[in-house]
């Protein structure tokens, strides 16, 4: 298993590894318009944006990729695992290089969007929630998250 930098040629995996982890993590925890937005959200030319404007990393396992997350301006977003690959410490991976390529850029927190059913591994990685938010998706449903921050100065 490697974590490595996001080649464009990675979309179309990336983005097939976010859907096929949004589809069996989120119908628990959101309704059925909230799931779309958040396909649609992460869509490929969305995962190119993001590696153009900071960083996107995947992590590779046998030349299958099994977990992605990026970050842009100081913020953490779009953290996944493939779900038959999740509690294997792939994600704590890919944010322990998110975070320490924060460090080396020299900011001293980081922020991000925490889900529903995320919201426990970011918490014991010492996120701390600022607020709840909630987006109109329509037709009566919401998206219902965390907006959260982690103090990064003094680490090591």
């Amino acid at each position: 298993m490697r974590v490595r930098d996001f080649d464009v040629n990675d979309a179309p995996a990336v983005h097939d590894l976010i859907g096929a982890t949004i589809d069996a993590c989120y119908p628990a925890h959101y309704p059925p318009r909230a799931v779309e937005f958040f396909k649609a959200f992460h869509s490929p030319e969305a995962l190119v944006r993001r590696a153009e404007t900071g960083i996107l990393l995947v992590v590779e396992d046998g030349g299958r990729i099994i977990g992605t997350g990026a970050l842009v301006d100081g913020e953490i977003g779009g953290v996944f695992v493939l779900p038959d690959e999740q509690n294997r410490g792939i994600g704590a991976s890919v944010m322990d290089e998110l975070e320490r390529t924060a460090r080396s850029s020299d900011l001293r927190s980081v922020e991000l969007d925490v889900s529903l059913p995320s919201h426990g591994f970011y918490e014991r990685r010492g996120y701390r929630m600022l607020e709840s938010r909630s987006i109109d998706v329509g037709e009566g449903e919401t998206l219902d998250y965390w907006r959260a921050v982690k103090r990064l100065a003094g680490e090591s």
